[in-house]
């Protein structure tokens, strides 16, 4: 806890007309937040990929996967990408885009790409773990970047970039309303998809939030809730990482 929120009720003036059972229920929900948000990165951490992929000779991009809490749950932020954009135009997806020759890591892409897209300044974000990365539709390496945002973010969208920015709690990815999957065919494999339709229950609006976008945000979940979702009792979250490590690994030995 932080030393504001260890100081006596008493000496807060925002307090001094609330009853001792109001305080006291406005600092267990604030202890009760912050376990959950430890737990996360404790979680997190332990499967923090660090730079043991930014070797490979793929074409690379990164995305931000902010987490925030809302309502004492963990919720993740997505953008709607812009009609004006080449790629993808319409989709929903994480802040994020291509590394640039200045960007030091997949970190620091991550971040860049959050503040140009909503005004999501670093200095706002607390960097918890880098994922295991996957491949997009164009065959770039996409590494996720969790990381843990201000609860009282504002998010200003580039309408260049971003036409939309929505909520969804953590825990629709493995209990979700709506799910259905699409099966894509590579060459000899035949690939599943992961869709999720979401309605919004602030603006009531619906979102499509499937492919890349999808398979992180599961995956998270599956992850930080500790929980195997509705629609498949037979996910193993560790042997999907395992695969996708020794594929990756096996990837680039075949290119030297």
């Amino acid at each position: 806890m932080t030393p504001h929120s260890q100081r006596s009720a008493f000496n807060r003036p925002e307090n001094i007309f609330c009853s001792q059972e109001e305080v006291m229920s406005e600092d267990g929900d604030q202890f009760e937040q912050h376990s959950i948000q430890e737990k996360a990165k404790k979680i997190l951490r332990k499967y923090d990929v660090e730079d043991k992929f930014s070797h490979l000779a793929f074409s690379k991009a990164s995305v931000l996967l902010p987490l925030l809490m809302k309502d004492g749950k963990l919720h993740l932020l997505f953008t709607v990408r812009s009609m004006k954009l080449k790629t993808s135009p319409g989709d929903v997806c994480f802040p994020g885009g291509r590394g640039e020759p200045t960007d030091c890591n997949e970190i620091e892409t991550a971040l860049r790409e959050a503040e140009e897209e909503v005004g999501l300044h670093p200095g706002q974000v607390e960097f918890i773990s880098r994922l295991v990365p996957a491949f997009s539709k164009d065959g770039t390496l996409v590494t996720p970047v969790v990381a843990i945002i201000q609860e009282t973010f504002q998010a200003r969208p580039n309408p260049e970039e971003v036409t939309d920015v929505f909520l969804v709690p953590l825990e629709y990815f493995v209990k979700p309303g709506k799910y259905f999957t699409v099966p894509i065919k590579n060459k000899e494999l035949t690939k599943v998809l992961h869709c999720f339709e979401y309605k919004d229950p602030k603006t009531n609006k619906v979102f499509m939030i499937w492919g890349l976008t999808a398979h992180f945000a599961l995956m998270l979940a599956v992850l930080l809730l500790e929980k195997k979702p509705s629609f498949n009792d037979n996910f193993d979250v560790d042997h999907q990482i395992s695969s996708i490590e020794q594929m990756l690994l096996g990837l680039n030995k075949s290119k030297l």
